[in-house]
This record gives structure tokens, sequence and C-alpha cells, in this order.
């Protein structure tokens, strides 16, 4: 998947700036994709050239101009081509995976050190997503959320993004239950 797909997916919510684009990216698509700043402002520079995303300027008194960029027909119809296509399989390349099954062979307080650092930041996540939810839900049922939202991509993504956080959680805590197990000094 291209950059280009995951920004327009968000623009879909409506106009943005850089600054902005940036924001959501950290808050709410990083369950899915993430991307630094200086990546969003050349890959919407590279947009708006194909004509993608359409930019107007917003004069500002006493900070810089700022640019928003809103989504065009092209872009709607590369983003429906997009989605029209089968995705490509995931593949997972973690470095802590690799770590854990060379436990037995390497620094094992690191690995299980590493272990709890990967639970601790999966259980702020966790709540950051859980927190979205609950400002996107404003005190109704899922159901009847997703019975009367316009749109219901973005509370799907950020399902998703809580069951694999809550995955990581389990399985972390599963890791330093058998590891403590197997060296109880630990």
């Amino acid at each position: 998947m291209a950059l280009r797909n995951a920004i327009l997916a968000t623009l879909l919510e409506g106009e943005s700036s850089g600054y902005d684009l940036a924001k959501v990216f950290d808050s709410s698509v990083a369950n899915f994709w993430t991307a630094t700043p200086q990546q969003l402002y050349r890959e919407l520079d590279r947009m708006e050239g194909q004509g993608l995303v359409a930019a107007r300027v917003v004069e500002q008194e006493r900070r810089p101009n700022k640019r928003l960029f809103s989504i065009t027909e092209a872009g709607r119809a590369a983003l429906a081509e997009f989605t029209a296509r089968a995705p490509k399989p995931t593949a997972v390349r973690d470095e802590l995976l690799v770590q854990v099954q060379a436990v037995e062979h390497g620094d094992a307080a690191a690995v299980r050190e590493a272990v709890r650092k990967k639970q601790s930041v999966a259980e702020r996540k966790l709540k950051r997503y859980e927190r979205l939810r609950d400002h996107l839900l404003a005190g109704r049922t899922e159901a009847d959320y997703l019975a009367a939202a316009g749109r219901v991509g973005h509370y799907l993504t950020l399902a998703r993004g809580i069951a694999f956080e809550q995955e990581n959680i389990r399985w972390c805590e599963y890791v330093l239950g058998v590891l403590a197990q197997r060296d109880p000094t630990s």
C-alpha cells in the first residue's frame, strides 16, 4: 500500500493542513499506518502535482501561511481503484520476535525487558485508542453508532487497532509468564 492511499482515505474526513494530517496519522491512523511529517509533506506535494489533492493557501497573521489539502475527483477515483484491488498479504517483520526466538542463547534479561517495554507501549496505545473510540461513540452504543454514522471505516480500523493492542498485551503477558516459570529468579 502506498502512503498516498492512506492520505487519500484520511482526507475523506475533510480538508486538512499537513500539520493536522500528521496529528491525525499519529493519533488515529497509527493503528495501521505510520508516517513522519516530512514523508506526509513530500507525498502531499507529489499528490498535488498528480492532481489527486488540491491545496489552497490560508493567510495567517503572526504565523506562516498554511496550505489546506482536499481530495479531488481524481483522488477519489484513485482511492476507488485502490479499494477494488486485492490487498497484499501482511508481512510481519518484528525484531522482538527474533529476540524471543533466540532467548536461550542471548541476554534473557534484556529480552524480558524488551517484552515489558512492548507491553507498556501497547497498553498506552490501547488507552489512547479506547479514548478515541469513546469520543466517536459519544455515549452511544456501538450498534447505534454504526447504524447512524455517515462513514464507518474509521471506526472499523480503530476496532482493529484495539484488538491488535489487546493481543500484543496478552502475548507479552504470556511470554513473561513462560520465561518466569523457566527462570523464577528473573
